[in-house]
């Protein structure tokens, strides 16, 4: 029964309901249409039947009556009067035995014999009637005058001798037949009676049957619903309570076997996701455990290196500082380095001039003296010259070196200048064999000039250099300041980051370690795999 459908069961134990009602309802209607067949033919056909033979039989009596009141002289009435009532009393006596003849004919094929045995006694009646009517109509006839006094003495006296034992027998076929459907009367009532006995018997033993299999209907139906409906609901309880170890196993074919089936399934797949889902925030509680870690030493590296930049910072600002002061300071050098150019250029000319003295000297020796002048005055010069070069070279510091050489050479190539102006001035008289050698040194101190101009050009152009280099090294300074400073802002706004970033590891952390709770709430069946 377990493997039959919820719906086929009931539909089957409604159906054998129906079918027991069906079959007593039919039968009822079967024995109920018999009853009243049978009362009917009671009612219709015994009843009418005795009701009709009982005017017979009266009619029968009155109309030996009549006769006999009629020759025995009691009755004095005048003939014709006699005659009427006779002849009414004959026809209604002859029209109920025509009805009762007819009642002979209903008989069935079920009742023959007993139509058979009426039909003898209906025969019997007619011959002993007519026995009696012969009697008595022979008896009138003589009484009407029809025969001397003699006949009808004698018609009298016969039928006063044997008209009373004709009628008698007459009159007691009558009654036999009037017996006979007495008879047959309570014969059908008493069949009546037991079919209705026999229907009500039926009846109640139908209904007996209907409430034996309702109630076992009642009773199993139910047991086989409510049954696993329990199992079902045991089993919701305890997964509504966390414990997933209960074990539900059927093989119910039917749609509560489906359900229990269908519940096992999910509370598989309910332990599989419980399982997972433990596995998972005890992962990800781990790994929130791992990122606050984390998170709190990125912060504390993210503090020291903020910390660090900050110091940069200051490094850079101090470094643009002195970046600048020296970009300052090389544009000053640059500026003394083309003045000192310029001075130098002057000494060349001079130079210059000094040498077309010198050879000059040989077609102007009177001159000497003013020229010795000359060049004492331009000595004098260059030693200020140098003097003043010397003095910016060593405010110059390490870049003004070279310089400050060129200028020391200058000074000293002054003062020998000088010096040799002075030895001149006071050997005037003897440089006549002298003024070739002069001659010669005129050259050489007009290449030794050059050669100042050109390296005080050259020390020019690496000041400017230095100057231009120092201006982009100060830019670069205050780029790579900026810098610093983007990146210490950079750093402060990673640092709040990571500051967000763990409060966010902690509330993760947290909770995951709530779900993990949560899920701790549910009771695994450790047999089997997640």
């Amino acid at each position: 029964m377990q493997n039959l459908s919820i719906k086929l069961r009931i539909t089957i134990g409604i159906g054998l309901i129906l079918l027991l009602a069906v079959l007593s309802t039919a039968n009822s209607l079967w024995q109920n249409r018999s009853v009243k067949y049978e009362s009917g033919e009671v009612s219709g056909s015994w009843i009418p039947a005795i009701d009709n033979l009982g005017r017979m039989k009266g009619d029968l009596g009155a109309h030996y009556l009549l006769v006999s009141n009629r020759v025995s002289g009691r009755d004095s009435r005048e003939a014709a009067v006699f005659a009427q009532e006779l002849e009414t009393l004959s026809a209604r006596l002859a029209k109920e035995t025509e009805v009762y003849a007819a009642t002979l004919l209903t008989y069935n094929e079920d009742s023959a014999e007993q139509g058979r045995q009426e039909k003898a006694l209906y025969a019997d009646y007619q011959t002993k009637r007519d026995a009696y009517l012969k009697l008595a109509q022979a008896a009138l006839v003589a009484l009407r005058g029809g025969a001397d006094l003699d006949a009808a003495a004698l018609a009298k006296s016969e039928f006063a001798d044997k008209g009373y034992a004709a009628f008698e027998q007459a009159f007691g076929a009558m009654q036999a037949i009037l017996d006979f459907n007495l008879k047959g009367t309570a014969e059908a009532a008493d069949a009546v009676r037991e079919k209705v006995a026999r229907v009500e018997y039926a009846t109640l033993a139908a209904l007996a049957v209907m409430l034996l299999v309702g109630g076992a209907l009642m009773v199993l139906v139910p047991r086989s619903v409510t049954a696993p409906v329990q199992e079902a609901v045991v089993l919701a309880r305890r997964i509504a309570e966390g414990d997933l170890t209960h074990r539900l196993q059927t093989a119910r074919g039917d749609e509560l076997g489906e359900l229990l089936r269908h519940l096992s399934a999910m509370q598989d797949q309910l332990t599989q996701v419980v399982s997972r889902v433990r596995q998972g925030s005890e992962g990800v509680a781990t790994a929130s455990a791992e990122i606050s870690q984390g998170n709190h030493d990125l912060s504390a590296r993210t503090e020291q290196q903020a910390s660090a930049l900050e110091q940069t910072a200051a490094s850079m600002e101090e470094l643009g500082s002195t970046v600048r002061h020296n970009a300052d300071s090389a544009r000053q050098a640059s500026a003394l380095a083309q003045q000192a150019s310029q001075v130098a250029t002057q000494g060349g000319q001079v130079v210059d001039q000094v040498v077309s003295t010198m050879k000059g000297i040989h077609a102007a020796s009177q001159r000497i003296a003013d020229i010795i002048g000359v060049v004492d005055g331009i000595a004098f010069q260059t030693n200020i010259l140098a003097l003043n070069a010397a003095v910016e070279a060593a405010r110059a510091g390490e870049q003004g070196r070279g310089f400050a050489v060129v200028a020391g050479e200058v000074r000293s190539l002054a003062g020998r200048s000088a010096e040799a102006a002075r030895e001149i001035k006071q050997l005037i008289q003897d440089s006549v064999e002298r003024v070739a050698q002069g001659t010669t040194l005129a050259d050489q101190a007009g290449q030794t000039m050059g050669q100042v101009v050109g390296a005080i050009g050259q020390v020019a152009t690496l000041v400017g250099e230095i100057s231009t280099a120092s201006q982009e090294q100060s830019a670069g300074v205050v780029q790579v300041g900026e810098a610093v400073t983007h990146m210490d802002q950079s750093t402060q706004q990673n640092a709040a980051l990571v500051e967000q970033m763990a409060a966010a590891a902690s509330c993760l952390q947290g909770q995951a370690q709530e779900l993990v709770g949560i899920v701790s709430t549910f009771k695994l069946d450790a047999t089997r795999p997640a």
